[in-house]
């Protein structure tokens, strides 16, 4: 079996690229590209990384029927990428998401904390305040949101959220289609 082929096929699946797929496995993105070129193999507990990523696990990976779609997700099964620069930490709470309709993380913002400004694209964006306030940046239009409160927007300008106060902020944010 091709491992490397098979994950690049997966990788496409979830439309997600190289540099994607790297990142969140915090990973360089040449070593992903030599993998799918089977020109290195990945350790299992790599692999294992990599996969998760792809919404995926080994049995699933190595086996020719597929396994039963998973309902409830823990804590063991998400995966989080912190970012020092902007103080925020996003949790994939629904690891194999990026084959849905709709992509669901928490997000958390130290305070002052912001996430990086996305351009405008097709879908939707939701969200609802668990803890804190933020400030939901909309091309040149600002939105205020606090704990119990909930935004929704369609993200056809630059967009970003920072976190108000001294408390920061954690929130849960759902968009469509996939893109974080």
């Amino acid at each position: 079996m091709k491992i490397g082929t098979k994950l690049k096929d997966l990788r496409i699946a979830k439309n997600l690229t190289q540099e994607e797929l790297a990142d969140r496995a915090e990973l360089s993105k040449g070593f992903i590209s030599q993998v799918e070129r089977d020109l290195t193999s990945p350790s299992i507990a790599t692999l294992v990384d990599i996969l998760q990523c792809l919404g995926t696990d080994l049995q699933e990976f190595f086996s020719s029927t597929p396994a039963d779609e998973q309902i409830v997700f823990h804590n063991c099964d998400y995966f989080e990428k912190i970012d020092t620069e902007l103080k925020n930490k996003i949790e994939w709470i629904i690891p194999n998401a990026q084959k849905n309709m709709m992509e669901p993380i928490r997000l958390t913002l130290e305070p002052g904390g912001s996430t990086y400004p996305d351009i405008p694209h097709e879908g939707e964006e939701f969200g609802y305040v668990l803890h804190g306030s933020i400030t939901i940046h909309l091309g040149k239009q600002s939105y205020k949101a606090k704990r119990g409160e909930a935004f929704y927007f369609t993200p056809n300008t630059q967009h970003y959220i920072t976190a108000n106060g001294k408390t920061g902020a954690e929130l849960i944010w759902v968009s469509t289609p996939p893109s974080f």
